[in-house]
C-alpha cells in the first residue's frame, strides 16, 4: 500500500500544472484516504452473474464497437464536475488506492466482479498497481474473483509473467469480452493465458461469432446491449453460442436480451433461464477470524 500511495502522490503532484487534464490521463483518488470513514454495507450489484463489485480502478477508453455505448461511461459522466463526488473526473481513468484492501474486510465469501467500471489491464494502469490487486485477491482467497477484460493480449502477458509455468489460483477467474466474430481473437489470447478458470462474456453481443474454439474455457455469458441506444441481439446469435457450450460441456449463463433497460427483454432463452457456473471448488479456504469490518464508503 505504501508503494502504491507513494506512486499516486508523485503522479498527482506532477499533474497539478496540467489543467484541464485530458481524459486519457491517469487520476488518483486520494481524498478518501484522508477523510473520516463512515460505516456502510459492502458493494452490491444488480449484475446477475456476480454478488459484488470491487473497483480499485475506474474509468477507461474505448477500443472496439462493444465500447460504443458503455454503461460505466454513461453513469460516470453524469457526475463530471460535481465537486467531492467519486466521479468528479467523469470516466477518466482513475486509480483508487484506498479500495485496494476492500475484499479483505468482507467476511462472507462471495463472487466479486473486479473493475466493473474499468479494465484492470488498461495500458495506463501501472503494473505495480495491478500487482497489488492480485496480491489482495490471492490473500483474500475465501472469495471468487471475476476479472474481465477486452485487452486480452495484455492480460495473457501479465499472467504469464506473474505465474510462469504455474496458473493463477482457481478462485481468480480470468475472462475476456467478445462482441462479434471480428473480436474472437481474444479467445485465442485467453486460451494461452496462465489461468485455472477461464471465461468469456459475449456482451453486448452485436453480431454472430460463428464457430468458436472453447478448449480450456469453463464458462460463457451471453447478453444483449442495454441503454437508450441499445443495438438489438438476434436470437440465433445467442442460440449458436449456447449450443456450442452445451456440446463442449462449458457452463452457460444467459444474462439478458437487453433493450432500453437491462431487464427490458427478460432472461429467457427458448423458454428457460440459463444460470450455469463453473464447477465450484470442492473446499474453500476458511475466513480469518480477525478481519476489519467494512468502513469505507461503497462506490460503483
Amino acid at each position: 500500500m505504501d508503494r502504491i500511495l507513494s506512486l499516486a502522490l508523485r503522479a498527482e503532484e506532477s499533474e497539478k500544472s496540467t489543467l484541464p487534464i485530458p481524459c486519457n490521463e491517469v487520476h488518483f483518488d486520494l481524498v478518501s484516504l484522508f477523510v473520516p470513514k463512515v460505516k456502510v454495507m459492502s458493494a452490491t450489484t444488480q449484475i446477475e452473474w456476480t454478488d459484488s463489485t470491487w473497483n480499485p480502478v475506474t474509468g477507461c477508453t474505448k477500443i472496439t464497437r462493444g465500447c460504443d455505448f458503455c454503461y460505466a461511461e454513461r453513469f460516470s459522466e453524469r457526475f463530471r464536475g460535481v465537486r467531492g463526488h467519486p466521479f468528479e473526473n467523469g470516466f477518466d481513468l482513475t486509480l483508487r488506492p484506498d479500495r485496494l484492501s476492500q475484499p479483505k474486510r468482507w467476511r462472507e465469501p462471495r463472487r466479486i466482479f473486479v473493475n466493473s467500471m474499468s479494465d484492470l489491464f488498461h495500458k495506463k494502469v501501472p503494473k505495480e498497481f495491478v500487482d497489488t490487486v492480485f496480491d489482495t485477491m490471492e490473500a483474500a482467497n475465501w472469495h471468487e474473483y471475476q476479472v474481465l477484460t477486452k485487452r486480452s493480449s495484455l492480460m495473457a502477458r501479465y499472467l504469464n509473467d506473474r505465474y510462469g509455468s504455474g496458473l493463477a489460483p482457481p478462485h481468480i477467474w480470468l475472462g475476456v469480452s467478445v462482441e462479434d466474430a471480428q473480436n474472437s481473437v481474444r479467445l485465442k489470447h485467453l486460451r494461452a493465458a496462465r489461468a485455472a478458470v477461464k471465461f468469456v462474456s459475449f456482451e453486448p453481443l452485436l453480431g454472430p461469432v460463428g464457430r468458436i474454439d472453447l478448449t480450456g474455457i469453463h464458462w460463457a455469458i451471453v447478453g444483449g446491449e442495454s441503454g437508450p441506444a441499445a443495438r438489438p441481439m438476434a436470437e440465433e446469435w445467442a442460440i449458436e453460442i449456447r449450443d456450442q457450450c452445451v456440446a463442449a460441456k462449458v457452463a452457460f449463463f444467459f444474462k439478458q436480451w437487453g433493450g432500453v433497460r437491462p431487464k427490458s427483454g427478460g432472461r429467457l432463452l427458448e423458454g428457460r433461464e440459463w444460470n450455469e457456473y463453473p464447477r465450484a471448488r470442492e473446499s474453500k479456504p476458511a475466513v480469518p477470524r480477525q478481519i476489519e469490518m467494512p468502513l469505507a464508503r461503497s462506490e460503483p
